[in-house]
């Protein structure tokens, strides 16, 4: 420590007078001291003020710059030196010095940016906005020969695309190019993984996406795949892992999802269909999740369900009864849920037997399954009423439907179990499905459902109850009392917050109860004339009407 002192003093010295080969020798002894004992040394440059000397030595065009860049890099390695060299002002001009050609000052002034912003979102903005990013990637193209550098560049990317604010800059480059470039150049499993990193983040913005899509990303996540498919080894599993999960990501994207289907006949989406019966699982869990990606438009559903898309899903499902795997179950759950939106689509996948096979997903305990279950019923019967009729009356359907609309601790299982037995009721408006509704308990549930914060879910509780008042009031009656249906009516007719919907279809429904002798008490002790009259004056004109006819019921029975 006392050469190092010594140094320290003579570069003090040295620097005013800018005698270059004392500087050297004097750089040279810090660098030894850093490489024995870092935290000590940097303490001790710390301590004797040195870092302020250090912007006017990253000069570029001198020798020791890249000396002095290596040992900024090294000093930054410690937290506690960081704030230090941003407040002794060593980013300006190390980011200038970017624009070197010297290949040895590239590659520490990186490091030492790198350094110094690590784990810092504040401090790489800052770099962003002084325009690092271009920078890079220029630099990146340049010099993809040397390793060093691209490894540089690389981890550079990685903790710059991690903030939202570079994906802009990113994608005024030619990053996509440069990057695919760069992929099919590698043999090892490292720097295929390193390029794999920067990928992922870049590849959640829309316009990189269809970027990377037009530089042939694509074909290259597809050799990987082939490759390591049957691979046993840790990075093959790794690899097969990483390439199938940002295909899957490439397709989130409108621009580069149409791209890659070209109509259902392009070669990427038919070698993703390819996956789907293999044995492996990560490559069916893709293929499901790919597809579920295509089918978020009504015409790519249209097409994949008359080309026998739907099959070859309910064969992976039924594998999965047994095999069990949760993601598998849940992506292909989600293309069909997707692929059922389209009113077209719906009778064809309910005669290609899609309910049926759901339904053996019943006593699932995973939510995410549960959930994505739910929808994909909610959406086959959506103006089906035959199929709704015949699911209406599946007691043990009911029977889950209602006791998953008690998990609280699943918010989304629980407002999907309400919606589907709503819908039940709604599109088969049947007596038997009212019935099998009652007898399960589920009455309690849709009133409690009527006071949701989602107006549609009200709306749908509320049309449901009005059914069901319809067409078995008298097997409801209990239920509806024991639920205290007529208060919560009460309330949502009060509240100037409900919707004119929501309005209507309450005053639908208290009409609709009042043929109960216990429900026509309770309408009659809450007063509801005195509300339903202030609704003659709504500025909704069917509100309006409704409240007058309303007004004329709760007079005429009072």
């Amino acid at each position: 420590m006392d050469n190092l002192s010594e140094a320290l003093e003579k570069l003090k010295l040295a620097s005013s007078d800018s005698a270059t080969d004392s500087v050297e020798s004097c750089l040279d002894c810090l660098l030894k001291a850093l490489a024995n004992n870092n935290t000590e040394a940097s303490m001790k440059i710390q301590e004797m003020a040195i870092l302020p000397l250090l912007p006017g030595l990253l000069k570029p065009q001198s020798a020791c710059t890249p000396k002095v860049a290596n040992i900024i890099a090294e000093v930054a390695k410690n937290e506690f030196m960081r704030s230090p060299c941003v407040e002794a002002g060593l980013i300006p001009p190390l980011i200038q010095l970017l624009n070197s050609t010297d290949q040895e000052v590239l590659l520490q002034t990186g490091r030492a940016l790198g350094n110094i912003c690590y784990d810092s979102h504040s401090l790489q903005a800052q770099l962003i906005n002084m325009g690092v990013i271009p920078t890079l990637v220029k630099l990146l193209g340049i010099h993809s020969h040397n390793t060093a550098l691209t490894e540089m560049c690389l981890i550079a990317f990685g903790n710059l695309a991690e903030l939202e604010s570079s994906k802009e800059q990113f994608a005024s480059t030619n990053i996509a190019e440069e990057l695919v470039r760069l992929f099919q150049k590698q043999t090892e499993h490292e720097k295929k993984e390193m390029i794999f990193e920067v990928l992922a983040p870049l590849a959640e913005n829309d316009v990189i996406k269809l970027q990377l899509v037009e530089a042939g990303l694509v074909e290259c996540l597809l050799q990987v795949v082939a490759q390591t498919v049957d691979g046993e080894r840790e990075e093959d599993i790794a690899q097969l892992k990483t390439a199938s999960d940002l295909m899957v990501l490439l397709l989130l994207g409108d621009e580069s999802m149409q791209k890659l289907f070209e109509g259902g006949k392009g070669s990427v989406f038919q070698r993703v269909l390819s996956w789907i019966p293999s044995h492996n699982h990560q490559l069916q869990l893709a293929g499901a999740l790919a597809i579920a990606n295509f089918a978020r438009n009504d015409g790519n559903c249209i097409h994949m369900v008359d080309t026998g898309i739907v099959q070859k899903l309910l064969e992976l499902l039924d594998r999965h009864v047994e095999e069990g795997n949760v993601t598998v179950q849940h992506a292909a759950l989600s293309a069909l849920r997707n692929l059922a939106i389209p009113v077209v689509n719906k009778s064809k996948m309910l005669s290609a037997g899609v309910a049926d096979v759901v339904l053996k997903f019943l006593q699932s305990e995973m939510p995410p399954v549960q959930f994505k279950l739910l929808g994909t019923l909610r959406m086959l019967i959506d103006t089906q009423a035959e199929a709704a009729d015949q699911l209406g009356t599946n007691g043990k359907l009911v029977e889950r439907l209602v006791e998953w609309c008690e998990a609280k601790d699943h918010a989304g299982v629980m407002g999907e179990s309400n919606r589907l037995l709503s819908a039940l009721i709604r599109h088969s408006k049947s007596k038997e499905v009212v019935r099998t509704v009652i007898q399960g308990g589920g009455v309690k549930h849709l009133v409690t459902m009527a006071t949701s914060e989602h107006m549609i879910m009200q709306n749908e509780a509320l049309v449901a109850l009005g059914l069901i008042a319809g067409l078995d009031l008298v097997a409801a009656e209990k239920d509806f009392v024991g639920a205290s249906l007529v208060s919560v009516l009460h309330k949502l007719l009060s509240d100037e917050r409900s919707a004119p919907e929501i309005k209507y279809n309450s005053m639908i429904l208290i009409c609709a109860v009042m043929g109960s002798e216990p429900l026509h008490k309770e309408v009659q002790s809450l007063e509801f004339i005195d509300v339903v009259s202030k609704l003659r004056a709504h500025e909704n004109k069917t509100v309006s009407h409704q409240a007058s006819l309303t007004e004329q019921r709760l007079t005429a029975q009072s």
